[in-house]
Parts: structure tokens; C-alpha cells; sequence
């Protein structure tokens, strides 16, 4: 069978079937029907996996930077040569709509770009020391096995930042994609690698239900750092079991974040940037808008104008050009959703527009009369539901925006950009962004949160020192003398 079918592991180069006796069902969210069964890896299939990862990076490791660059370009072009390939794979498994979609390969291809920097930017350094005749040197080397487990919302971007970088910079990796997108966020990444040439082993991919091999996969002895995108629960979960067995983690997780609109915002541009910011993905991405905070004195203009807006875009079918609101990942997303919509309207809120569900598409919802404590401002929504708070000064603006335990992203609209930065400090997030909206990501800026969103950062020098360790080497010049 052609691994095009994407229904076997990948690994140590080969496309094999999953030795468990239980499936993955890969379903698309907006039609609900089953793209294809993938039969499950188990424990043997996860050990053989990380096996050879390390077999692998023993010479992978050894390369020269320009021979590891040479592999990456070979993937940027097979990247561009199959674009609609990816594109078609993200609308279908994911949802995605072809906007989204589009977003989501530049942002890869940024990754795999800043990557390709990697193997030339892992530079040491020689130190002085107050030992007479000895000098202090500080090498750079590759951790050795990354463990990394993909997300569902971005899968292939996100994925990516893990992936890349990691090879980019000596080490080899084994990929555990998402349920809900097995391809994505794993096995059409492997076989992207393998058309580029990559040797066998560097890249492995095995896809399993968390229950069945979820902890083996991070407590298992190879992998020294696991990488995760995904929610806080889960992370926390992970960390908890990688800090029992003393490895290291990079945890990107859940994000309220909130918009804040300032008196002398330009209310046109703020209504625009919150509608991409909110309703990008249905709402799905960890840096999404969960909550707009507007000053009293332009909260008429701005729900008024925001509503006008919402109102025009269009939810449906994610493969059709004009569709700006696709599908929820699936039913279960749905459901989660409507029951935080019932709690939050019994507790004062309004619809303003918007609220009702056909299928796993969720129309786009305004709500107004929202405080911090209601479900919907609370909660992580994850789907296209956008919350509107009325405050009355900066200060009780940025107290608003800081009464949530995330701290992921978040931005501020001021027609003085220096009222904005100072604002910005006082916002708890680990990004945010003036006169722009939330959800932002640059391959060579560092990307990560505060508080529950997270710990770590991806991106440029960050996920290079992420992705590597260092090593302090003393060299005499001659022989100390000691005291006995």
C-alpha cells in the first residue's frame, strides 16, 4: 500500500502497520466522514521508534552544517512542490479554512526557513578564568532524541516548530501527531522528509490514542526533551510525568487572551483585527481572542461596528474560497461549547449575534454583558465565540486582562503607541501586540507564555538554545599548583 494513504507508522524509514489492535479513525470535521483507519501504534512499535532515533543521531549529529542545510533546502522545494497537497490535506483533516490554511503554510515554511540558519548558529564560546593559565571553553552539541507531540489546530505549522528545528540542530526526532490529525501534524510531515532525502531514523512518526502509549512516550529513557502543543490539562500532565523522570519539556498550552480598545482607538481597525484575531480557525488557536475590553466611551461604536462586521462572514463548507468560519474540530467541541454559551447567558449575558450550530459549524457569536467570571470569559472557548467587556479606565482594563490564569498573547488599540507599550508591560502574556490582534507568530522572534499558557519559547535563538545544551570544557595551559 502507497504511504500516500497515510494509514501506516513511519518508522526508521520504513512505512510499517501499527502493531496495536485498536485504530485511529482520521474523520473530516465538516463532512464527518472518515478520510481513513489507521491502525494504531503500541508500546513495541513506540520502543522501536525512539531505538532508532538514537541509532540515527549518532551520525546524524556528525554532520557538517552545510550538509544539514543541503537536506533542508531539499525540503523547502518538495515543500513548494506540494503546496495544494498540504493544503488540501489541512482542509479536510483539520478544517481549515483556505485562508487559515494558507497562513498556516507560510508560517511553516518560516520555520523550516529560520531552521535551515541553525546549523551555523551554534556557535560556543571561550571564557576567561581566575585560574592563572586556564581558559574556559563552552561547547554547543544537540540534546539527542526530541520527543515531540503535535497538536490538532495548526497541526502542520506546529508540528514544524518542533520538528525543524530539532533536526536542524543535530538531534532526531519521534513524532506523536494528533488524533484528530494523524497526517498533518505527522505522517505527511515524515514523508515531506523522506522525498527530501533526510537518512532513516531522523524523523519517526507514531500515531496512538494518548491512553493506550501517551505516558510511554514521555517517560520512555531516550528522549530528553518532549515538546507539546496543546492544552494546559494535558501539559500539566506531561510535565508532571517528564519532572519525574528528570527531563526537560517545552509546553506551548491554553490562552485567554484579550483585546484591549482604549478611547482614542481607531474603532474601524480594532473592529478588523479583532474579527481576524477571533474567527481565524473558528476561534481554535491558542492565541485567539477570547475576550475584547472596550472603554466606555467607545463601547456603542465598537459593538455596534463589530456586530456589522461579524455579520458578514460567511461559515460553512472550509473548501470553498469566500468560507471565513469552517467547521469545530468535532461534535464533542461543539457540545463543550454550547454548554459554556448556556451558563453564560443564565449568568446576564446576551447574544448579540450568532449562537446556533449546524453540524460541527458554529456561526460566528458576539456576546455583550460579559464579566471575567462568566463561563465564556473564563474558559479557554477554542471556538468562534467572542466576548465583549465594557470597562471605564486603563485600569480596570488591565485588570480585567489580567484576571485569567493564561498569559499566552493578547494586544492593545491606542492611537498613541507609547500609551500602548506601557499598557502592554502591565499585561501578565508572554506576547502582545499594539494596534495589531493576538495571534502572531514569527519564526525568528521568541514565542511562548506566562502563567498556565506555558513554559519555554519557540522560535530564532530561543528554540535554538531549546534544542540544545552546552558543555564547559577547562583547558590548562600547564599545571595548577594546589594547596595539599
Amino acid at each position: 500500500m502507497s504511504p500516500k494513504t497515510f494509514t501506516k507508522q513511519y518508522i526508521n524509514g520504513e512505512w510499517i502497520s501499527g502493531s496495536s489492535d485498536k485504530n485511529v479513525e482520521n474523520v473530516n470535521p465538516y463532512t464527518q466522514q472518515t478520510i481513513a483507519t489507521i491502525p494504531s501504534a503500541n508500546e513495541e512499535d513506540l520502543k522501536e521508534a525512539y531505538k532508532a532515533a538514537e541509532e540515527a543521531q549518532k551520525e546524524w549529529m556528525q554532520l557538517t552544517p552545510g550538509k544539514i542545510q543541503a537536506y533542508f533546502t531539499a525540503l523547502l522545494d518538495i515543500v513548494h512542490e506540494r503546496k495544494d497537497e498540504i493544503i488540501d490535506w489541512l482542509v479536510k483533516e483539520a478544517g481549515s479554512t483556505l485562508v487559515k490554511a494558507e497562513v498556516e503554510y507560510q508560517a511553516a515554511v518560516g520555520i523550516i526557513r529560520e531552521s535551515a540558519s541553525f546549523p551555523t548558529r551554534m556557535s560556543g564560546q571561550i571564557l576567561p578564568s581566575n585560574t592563572p593559565g586556564k581558559e574556559n571553553r563552552v561547547y554547543r552539541s544537540p540534546k539527542g532524541v526530541i520527543g515531540v507531540i503535535g497538536p490538532w489546530n495548526f497541526p502542520f505549522h506546529l508540528a514544524m516548530r518542533s520538528i525543524a528545528p530539532a533536526i536542524a540542530t543535530g538531534n532526531t526526532v519521534v513524532v506523536k501527531p494528533a488524533s484528530d490529525a494523524p497526517v498533518t501534524s505527522g505522517l505527511l510531515i515524515a514523508d515531506l522528509f523522506e522525498e527530501a532525502g533526510f537518512p532513516k531514523g531522523v524523523i519517526n512518526v507514531v500515531v496512538g490514542r494518548g491512553s493506550e502509549i501517551g505516558d510511554a512516550f514521555v517517560t520512555h529513557p531516550i528522549p530528553k526533551l518532549i515538546s507539546f502543543t496543546g492544552s494546559t490539562e494535558v501539559g500539566s500532565h506531561i510535565g508532571e510525568l517528564a519532572g519525574k523522570h528528570i527531563k526537560e519539556t517545552a509546553l506551548e498550552l491554553g490562552g485567554n487572551n484579550a483585546m484591549i480598545v482604549l478611547d482614542d482607538a481607531n474603532i474601524e481597525k480594532a473592529v478588523e483585527a479583532a474579527a481576524f484575531g477571533k474567527f481565524l480557525h473558528q476561534g481554535q488557536i491558542c492565541m485567539s481572542l477570547n475576550r475584547i475590553i472596550v472603554h466606555e466611551a467607545v463601547y456603542d461604536e465598537f459593538v455596534q461596528a463589530f456586530k456589522e462586521k461579524v455579520e458578514s462572514l460567511k461559515a460553512g463548507d472550509p473548501s470553498e474560497q469566500d468560507t471565513v468560519i469552517g467547521p469545530l474540530i468535532n461534535s464533542e467541541a461543539v457540545e463543550r461549547i454550547q454548554e459554556d454559551l448556556r451558563k453564560t447567558l443564565e449568568q446576564g449575558a446576551k447574544i448579540l449575534t450568532g449562537g446556533e450550530a449546524e453540524g460541527n459549524v458554529f456561526q460566528p457569536t458576539v456576546l455583550i454583558d460579559v464579566t471575567n467570571a462568566m463561563p465564556m470569559a473564563h474558559n479557554e472557548v477554542f471556538g468562534p465565540v467572542a466576548s465583549v467587556i465594557k470597562v471605564s479606565n486603563e485600569e480596570e482594563a488591565v485588570k480585567t486582562a489580567n484576571g485569567s490564569h493564561y498569559g499566552l498573547s493578547g494586544a492593545v488599540f491606542t492611537e498613541n503607541v507609547h500609551r500602548g507599550v506601557e499598557i502592554a508591560k502591565r499585561v501578565d502574556t508572554g506576547m502582545i501586540h499594539i494596534n495589531d490582534q493576538s495571534v502572531n507568530d514569527e519564526a525568528h522572534v521568541a514565542f511562548g507564555g506566562e502563567k498556565e499558557s506555558g513554559i519555554g519559547r519557540f522560535g530564532g535563538e530561543w528554540a535554538l538554545d531549546k534544542f540544545t545544551t552546552v558543555k564547559w570544557i577547562g583547558v590548562m595551559n600547564g599545571y595548577r599548583e594546589f594547596p595539599f
